[in-house]
């Protein structure tokens, strides 16, 4: 009866709060600040179909939906961006971004796991003096620490290298990977990891089969803040990486992608489509563990 009576307690501040999120108004607040964000990046595809570079000049991307200049739209600025020659060329630098983003994901959310199971359910002496000093690393702002790592990617050969993107972007996400999935470590039932105990299961049994099956809504949270930062970075890549076709990413080839005094800025807007491709598909995909992993713990049984 003890066991049930927090439960139940839990379920019903969690629908008391579901209902204060839904509520109309709420609802209505959510509707107009999302048309208000989504008018510009209407805009911005809009021109990304002008044909004619003289009217993106010179007229609103609004003339463009008048009936009579439908005839107006093309995809010329896409096949420029995507087949193009020089700076206009996307098509190399969105592989490179990648190939820089995917295991700036996973190398994080391995080694941020790990450290959370020891932090929520390893006891050892100084834990929670560890876990502050982890979590003050957020706050150490990343042009601080790029000079010593720098210097140290040198002396061991590393640098210009994917390697040295990796390790950097894994650095800089690993307090908060450590942070949210540690907190949402700490809400799974007691219960679950003693019986499993009690049966004669190890950690490693423990992580993999009890604890890691529940972790997939954090995990995914995670993964969606760390995707788009890395996919969406600037200063690291040119930083570790340079501008070099090898390494650069598609975020400096758009920044380039304007040309000599701007020369070329009407291929921005598709150009920043092209960019947009991956980072939605990610969040689209992942959107319903997002929400669960942005929930949880919220409430208190």
């Amino acid at each position: 009866m003890s066991a049930t009576l927090p439960t139940a307690q839990s379920r019903g501040r969690s629908a008391r709060a579901k209902r204060r999120l839904t509520s109309p108004a709420a609802s209505a607040i959510a509707i107009g600040l999302g048309l208000v964000w989504s008018v510009p990046t209407f805009g911005l595809l809009v021109t990304s179909f002008r044909g004619s570079v003289k009217e993106i000049r010179t007229t609103g991307w609004w003339e463009a939906l008048r009936p009579s200049n439908w005839g107006g739209f093309s995809l010329e600025h896409y096949r420029t961006v995507l087949s193009g020659s020089g700076t206009a060329n996307l098509a190399d630098y969105f592989i490179n971004s990648i190939v820089m983003t995917l295991p700036a994901v996973v190398i994080p959310i391995f080694l941020a796991l790990l450290a959370a199971y020891a932090f929520a359910w390893i006891p050892f002496r100084g834990s929670n003096l560890l876990f502050v000093g982890i979590f003050a690393l957020q706050v150490v702002p990343i042009q601080v620490a790029m000079v010593p790592l720098l210097t140290q990617y040198v002396k061991l050969g590393l640098n210009a290298s994917f390697w040295v993107l990796w390790l950097s972007h894994a650095m800089f996400g690993l307090p908060l990977a450590v942070f949210l999935l540690h907190n949402f470590m700490k809400d799974i039932p007691r219960s679950l990891v003693e019986a499993a105990r009690v049966d004669g299961a190890g950690h490693v049994t423990i992580f993999f089969r009890v604890i890691l099956p529940l972790m997939v809504p954090a995990i995914a949270s995670f993964a969606i803040f760390q995707f788009l930062w890395v996919w969406n970075d600037l200063l690291v890549a040119l930083a570790f990486g340079g501008n070099t076709p090898d390494l650069a990413p598609i975020t400096a080839r758009l920044s380039d992608m304007a040309g000599s005094l701007g020369a070329k800025w009407h291929l921005l807007s598709a150009g920043a489509f092209v960019s947009m491709i991956v980072p939605v598909a990610v969040f689209l995909g992942l959107q319903r563990y997002f929400v669960r992993g942005l929930l949880a713990g919220s409430v208190k049984g």
